[in-house]
């Protein structure tokens, strides 16, 4: 597979086929990943993977703490900024329309919205989830490094056949998440990616998003 392909196939999947990821691929496109750009090679990402018998802890553990707490708990950074601006609220406010008329959830349907939210906390289904953390302590370069990372990732699975949802809804339960994945004080949970196989059949995975054209992010200085 071309990374131009890699690219333009990656998207986030919200349902996944019940079939496991073999332990050794998602090894080998970790220590590819590794090789992602790193300014002053910090390499400031730290994964865990979560598979079998801890997912069905993690999944049990989840359900009810969704249900005990449905709007999370305190978060430790902010997804979004807390006015989001012009052009960028209304990107957001399309792909989350967009999402939910393939679901076939009105916009007054606010428990089926919800209930489709909670579905993040299952992965979505998938067989496998990764949670990447970072040092408390790092700054905004080594979130970059972090991103950077998770993008090879994602494109990585891509070449592999994989498909991924990129997650920062996990940020929503920083301290149970914390307990099970026994972060240390000075880590900080960023975000979970669902990993599997996509079902060809989930409505969700019909969105296919928009992007903004070429002359509305780039200007060409000769």
């Amino acid at each position: 597979m071309k990374v131009s392909e890699a690219i333009t196939t990656r998207r986030s999947v919200r349902g996944f086929l019940d079939k496991p990821v073999p332990p050794d691929l998602i090894r080998r496109v970790l220590r590819t990943a590794s090789r992602a750009p790193s300014g002053g090679n910090l390499q400031p990402w730290h994964v865990h993977v979560v598979s079998g018998e801890s997912m069905a802890r993690l999944m049990q553990i989840m359900q009810q703490r969704v249900l005990d707490q449905p709007d999370g708990e305190a978060t430790e950074y902010d997804i979004y900024p807390k006015s989001l601006m012009s052009p960028y609220r209304e990107r957001r406010y399309k792909v989350g329309e967009d999402l939910y008329a393939c679901l076939g959830i009105a916009r007054e349907d606010k428990a089926g919205r919800k209930r489709q939210f909670a579905r993040n906390f299952a992965l979505f289904g998938a067989p496998m989830g990764l949670f990447c953390s970072i040092d408390r302590r790092m700054g905004r370069p080594q979130w970059v490094d972090l991103g950077m990372f998770l993008q090879t990732v994602m494109l990585l699975l891509r070449e592999e056949g994989l498909d991924s949802c990129p997650q920062e809804a996990w940020s929503l339960y920083p301290q149970t998440m914390g307990d099970f994945l026994k972060l240390p004080e000075h880590m900080m949970l960023f975000c979970g990616l669902a990993i599997g196989y996509a079902d060809p059949d989930a409505p969700a995975n019909r969105l296919s998003t928009t992007r903004a054209e070429l002359d509305e992010f780039v200007e060409f200085m000769d």
